[in-house]
């Protein structure tokens, strides 16, 4: 009996070996993915603020909870198993898949910018009622969430595609809920920060004043500039997801150009290379997703005109 008792606590601190093990491997594939992947999660913050711009301040914490709520929706219940499924049994289809994101992405920027240089209407003029208004926000949030979100994790993915299935699968979601948690909590503080500068401005000493009145006067910058970075990034990682697409799926000279100019100034300028090099390939990056999403909007916003006149027709 005794000697069945000590095999039976012999397996279970070998088990447990093995869960810490695996807890350990899991851990530090979920932070080697994630450093790949910051260079999208910081674009996401920086696009994310520019939603709830304007907005009245008591509905600013309840929507981006809802758009943190549908951006981990998209992680784990869409994103995440299509990832896995593909690059078990299509592993072509995930280049296709993140262009068509990045179209989507160039086509929401290059919209935003030809709107603010008054060339063309904005589209959703006209929209009235609280409730449709912050559903329309959540909406567009969610949506441009979904492209940075499968970013993430399709470069997570290939960070841990070494590893069995079932490892590479909870890598993918403790990166997910850590990424949706990051992104969110940042966008929550940056948004509040004005009202935490009115709770110091309250308080009696001096300096907690002089810093909390500073905030109220730098938030409406930062949030203007913001707004404005969100618009970059979304046609710097649309237009990057675009090129680097063509490159793989065979049209090797649009990306090729941009990486060759990159390693010209990355070796050309010494110490500064790696981060001159990085600047110039994201500024490529972005013209590039100007140039095709101006084109997209063109197209889509030629559509919608014709059908409008076919509507139009029809009802006479």
């Amino acid at each position: 009996m005794a000697g069945g008792l000590v095999a039976l606590l012999d397996d279970v601190a070998a088990l447990v070996k093995v869960t810490a093990a695996s807890l350990d491997d899991i851990a530090l594939g979920a932070a080697k993915a994630s450093t790949k992947a910051m260079g999208v999660v910081v674009d996401d913050a920086a696009v994310t603020p520019q939603y709830v711009e304007g907005i009245s301040p008591k509905r600013e914490l309840p929507i981006i909870w809802k758009i943190a709520v549908g951006s981990i929706r998209n992680k784990l219940l869409f994103i995440l198993p299509a990832a896995l499924l593909l690059s078990y049994f299509a592993p072509w289809a995930l280049t296709p898949i993140l262009m068509l994101g990045g179209a989507y992405l160039v086509f929401e920027g290059a919209e935003k910018l030809l709107e603010a240089f008054g060339w063309i209407k904005h589209h959703g003029a006209g929209e009235t009622g609280k409730e449709r208004d912050e559903k329309s926000i959540i909406n567009s949030a969610v949506r441009t969430d979904l492209v940075l979100s499968a970013e993430i994790l399709v470069i997570s993915l290939n960070e841990v595609a070494h590893e069995p299935f079932l490892t590479r699968a909870l890598i993918l979601v403790v990166v997910a809920v850590m990424m949706t948690v990051v992104v969110y909590g940042a966008v929550a503080l940056i948004v509040k920060m004005d009202d935490i500068g009115l709770h110091m401005a309250a308080k009696p000493r001096k300096l907690s004043q002089k810093i909390g009145r500073g905030l109220v006067k730098a938030m409406p910058i930062i949030m203007s500039v913001l707004s404005k970075v969100g618009v970059v990034a979304m046609l710097w990682v649309g237009g990057h997801l675009l090129l680097v697409g063509m490159d793989e799926l065979g049209w090797h000279a649009p990306y090729g150009f941009v990486h060759h100019v990159e390693e010209l100034v990355h070796h050309a300028t010494g110490s500064a290379g790696a981060v001159l090099g990085w600047c110039v390939n994201t500024a490529f990056s972005c013209v590039a997703g100007f140039i095709m999403g101006a084109i997209i909007t063109v197209i889509v916003l030629g559509i919608q005109k014709l059908r409008n006149k076919g509507k139009a027709e029809a009802a006479h």
